[in-house]
Formats: C-alpha cells, structure tokens, sequence
C-alpha cells in the first residue's frame, strides 16, 4: 500500500470498501467484509455514508488501510501506516 491514501474522494467509504472487495482467486472465500472492516476501525462504520474526500486524514487513513484489506492479499507493505491516526489508535494497531 503506497503512502498516498488513494481513495476514491466522490464515493462513501462504503462504496470504497465494496468496489476493493475480493477474494482469494480460486478459494471459495469472499476474504475481508464490511464487517470485517468496521470491526477493525468502528469509526468507518459511523461514517460509511459520508463521503471519502470529507473525512479527516486520519479517517482516511483507516480507510486506505481498509481498502488494501478488503482485496485479500497475502501480503500487505504499509509505507507509514499511522500517519494521520491518532497516537492511541495506531498504538493500538500496532498491537502496543
């Protein structure tokens, strides 16, 4: 996952999350859901109807970092991940 958040502006966090959704070809498995997503960061699911481009950096964040889940890698990079999170949250992330 490149540093630029590369989401879709014009679409709700929603429809970001949908239209990367997909599963591991061949598998039989729908890999990450909706579900999946909002338990990981519940602040994406008070605001699934609200438009990317006017969430905070750091909402947009939590979802460039959805969206990269929601393709089912086997393998993701993250180039900075916790910038623009609150320092609480990406301790938490980051499992400190």
């Amino acid at each position: 996952m490149p540093q630029g958040r590369q989401i879709c502006p014009s679409l709700t966090v929603q429809e970001n999350l949908t239209v990367a959704a997909r599963g591991p070809a061949g598998s039989g498995w729908s890999g990450w859901e909706l579900r999946d997503a909002y338990s990981a960061f519940p602040r994406l699911e008070e605001r699934q109807g609200q438009f990317a481009g006017s969430l905070s950096g750091g909402e947009q964040q939590m979802l460039a970092i959805s969206r990269a889940l929601m393709t089912s890698p086997r393998l993701l990079l993250l180039d900075e991940p916790s910038e623009g999170l609150a320092r609480r949250l990406s301790q938490r992330s980051a499992g400190s």
